[in-house]
């Protein structure tokens, strides 16, 4: 997957599943403070980013994810591996 494909997959995500306005979601857009997402919130992202890619983001991974960008490089060196 590029990085094109993957920004979209996310943006289709929070649209869908938090109904945020898509064009709020930019590549810097910080989820908890510009998107609002929670940590709760955050658990049901990485649930539906495993469904789509079949590659599970460990805990740790998504520790250190702050922005859109950050949660497309970690799920790009999943699929690289």
């Amino acid at each position: 997957m590029t990085q094109d494909e993957i920004y979209q997959m996310i943006v289709d995500v929070l649209h869908d599943t938090f109904e945020l306005d898509p064009a709020k979601i930019t590549r810097d857009a910080n989820l908890y403070t510009d998107l609002d997402i929670d940590s709760i919130d955050a658990v049901d992202l990485a649930v539906k980013l495993k469904q789509l890619t079949g590659k599970r983001l460990t805990a740790e991974s998504f520790k250190t994810v702050r922005t859109v960008q950050d949660v497309i490089n970690a799920i790009e060196a999943l699929t690289k591996e």
